[in-house]
């Protein structure tokens, strides 16, 4: 994770894990990778259905549980 941005959204519900995603890519440059950590388990259909929409990769998706973690490269 040596050039990624971390977003730590544990313990937020829907819709705050999105808007927060959205708001942190919209700092960053195109090609930058953003890695979100959530607890919200409607994170899991939220952020692959939020990067689908936006046209970010959905680079990787981890499930631990209700923990999770996305790395996404901003379009």
């Amino acid at each position: 994770m040596s050039d990624d941005t971390l977003l730590d959204l544990k313990g937020l519900k829907c819709p705050l894990p999105v808007l927060k995603t959205r708001k942190a890519l919209k700092a960053l440059p195109s090609g930058a990778r953003l890695t979100v950590l959530t607890t919200d388990p409607m994170s899991f259909v939220d952020i692959p259905h939020f990067c689908n929409e936006d046209g970010h990769t959905l680079e990787s998706t981890e499930k631990d549980g209700n923990d999770g973690r996305f790395i996404i490269v901003k379009a």
